[in-house]
């Protein structure tokens, strides 16, 4: 039986989705089902609008279905992705998380494998405090947190960032190394989830 992963990112410029587009490709060489969400967009039009990056990405994404409570009740494991904001997650993807009470409250939650990952515009804007930020949720939950620690060499070609695959924002998108970290996070979650499902079996 397939592992199940949801994907689940928010991204304004389209970083945190090419991460979450590697995270994707990671988890499905390790042979897992993956559905790839995106949460909500809560900025208005206008400022959508005002940035031409931010646009175009909403017009180049929108095919991609946004995230659902039960997309998570599905999974076997998750892994979030979100830009820094000032050290911490993005407010659209933290309104999504703050609906998870209901799943929460029925322990439909706990026991499931869960990871992040992050993008910054700066080499120490945050992406670390993000991701623990999103750890925090995660032991709430009863979740296993499964960072990509340094189990691998992408993890140090990349930048060596052992919480998640993070990216240092620039035009051109993350670097190759940065997407070879974020797809081996994608494999080791499948990996540790396979685990815990063939033992609930």
């Amino acid at each position: 039986m397939a592992v199940k992963v949801a994907v689940i990112y928010y991204s304004a410029t389209g970083n945190v989705y090419r991460l979450a587009r590697a995270v994707e490709e990671g988890a499905r060489e390790a042979g897992a089902e993956v559905r790839l969400r995106k949460v909500r967009e809560l900025a208005p039009e206008e400022a959508i609008k005002s940035n031409r990056g931010w646009y175009e990405h909403v017009l180049e994404t929108q095919d991609v279905p946004e995230a659902s409570l039960e997309d998570l009740e599905w999974a076997d494991a998750f892994v979030f992705g979100t830009p820094t904001r000032f050290g911490n997650v993005s407010a659209q993807l933290k309104q999504f998380l703050d609906t998870t009470g209901p799943l929460w409250a029925e322990g439909k939650l706990a026991d499931k494998v869960a990871s992040a990952f992050t993008s910054a515009q700066n080499a120490h804007g945050g992406q670390e405090t993000t991701i623990a930020t999103l750890y925090n949720v995660f032991a709430h939950w009863g979740a296993v947190i499964v960072p990509p620690g340094y189990t691998a060499q992408e993890i140090f070609g990349a930048g060596g960032n052992p919480y998640g695959a993070s990216s240092t924002g620039r035009e051109e998108g993350p670097t190759e190394e940065e997407l070879a970290a974020a797809r081996y996070q994608g494999r080791r979650v499948v990996e540790k989830a396979s685990v815990l499902v063939g033992g609930r079996v």
